[in-house]
């Protein structure tokens, strides 16, 4: 008798104890929709530090809504003071690395992969910036040189605050990853079919 995928899962979860994911790449690169999806298709929880970014900023103030929001003038204005201001990057740290520690996780992070210490499976999905701003503008409905420049402004501040808190060089350094994937001429079908068998094969043990 065939055993389903959820069945095969529970007992994936009792013979890997406390299974952490960490998927990371910088904007555009189809990270947060793969996680999601490969989340829910292993029955593990998906925690995104972007969203508890966005918690953060919502209760000092900032409107939060609609497509895009980080690259709109909002989430550009708190990407700003979060490169005066290490606390928001540090408190959500603090949170992705207590949820860590239940285990059966996806964590859609940039900081995790550097550091988590404990075992983890880490994931880095690259992206050329020209296909990273195609991906952009067609999300958020902006025009490709607005999305080009915009991406490339984030890029750079978001690089030089985890280079100061941490020392890492994000989109750089791909050293504490166990797969690197470029997904640029990559559906994010093919992207999601390519992680699952990795996944299967390699840290859950199913064939």
């Amino acid at each position: 008798m065939e055993v389903s995928l959820q069945n095969r899962t529970r007992r994936t979860k009792r013979r890997i104890p406390k299974t952490v994911i960490c998927i990371g790449g910088m904007t555009g690169s189809g990270k947060s929709s793969v996680a999601r999806r490969l989340a829910a298709e292993y029955g593990l929880q998906y925690f995104s530090g972007g969203d508890a970014l966005k918690a953060l900023a919502t209760e000092i103030g900032y409107k939060v809504a609609g497509k895009g929001w980080w690259e709109g003038k909002e989430g550009m204005r708190f990407l700003q003071q979060r490169t005066k201001e290490d606390k928001f990057d540090k408190e959500v740290d603090r949170r992705l690395l207590e949820l860590a520690k239940q285990g059966y996780v996806i964590l859609d992070s940039w900081t995790m992969p550097w550091l988590l210490k404990d075992k983890s499976f880490k994931i880095w999905l690259e992206a050329s910036v020209p296909m990273r701003a195609e991906r952009v503008a067609e999300r958020d409905g902006v025009g490709l040189v607005t999305a080009l420049a915009t991406l490339k402004e984030k890029d750079e501040k978001t690089r030089a605050i985890y280079k100061k808190l941490y020392g890492f060089e994000l989109g750089i350094d791909f050293s504490p990853f166990d797969l690197v994937l470029d997904s640029s001429n990559l559906s994010a079908d093919e992207v999601f079919r390519i992680l699952s068998l990795v996944l299967k094969r390699f840290l859950f043990g199913i064939d």
